[in-house]
């Protein structure tokens, strides 16, 4: 068996339990790190929503266009051909690839973009009906 713990002063009274912490969750919810409440409704502009994919897009294309140029100078320069030859092809598959995930980024959030207002939609419906 323990023994409970004396106090300082030698008195044989026990310390005060800890009692839980509790909060009124009741009118929070839970929130993912990725997703938003469907409670807050501030519009956002095209470019909060897109300035991502818009980014990657660009990358893509100017990393593309600088292995173009790469590639081509392995045709016209003498000297160093074999790490134009390297560098170039690396350089374009690189910028393809980036421009593809932008490119296929912007449906997906449009799409999340419809469901997300579908689902506001059927909230303010279900709000409607069962807060009467």
């Amino acid at each position: 068996m323990e023994i409970p713990p004396k106090s300082p002063d030698g008195s044989e009274k026990s310390p005060p339990s800890k009692e839980l912490i509790t909060s009124d969750t009741g009118s929070t919810l839970c929130i993912s790190s990725r997703s938003e409440s469907v409670w807050t409704s501030a519009s956002r502009s095209k470019w909060d929503i897109y300035h991502k994919p818009i980014i990657v897009v660009s990358v893509g294309v100017a990393i593309f266009l600088f292995g173009t140029v790469i590639t081509s100078l392995s045709c016209f320069l003498i000297n160093n051909k074999k790490v134009y030859k390297m560098s170039g092809p690396a350089f374009l598959s690189l910028g393809l690839m980036l421009l593809v995930c932008g490119l296929v980024w912007i449906p997906i959030i449009r799409k999340k973009q419809k469901q997300r207002q579908k689902s506001q939609f059927l909230q303010s419906l279900k709000s409607f009906f069962f807060n009467r």
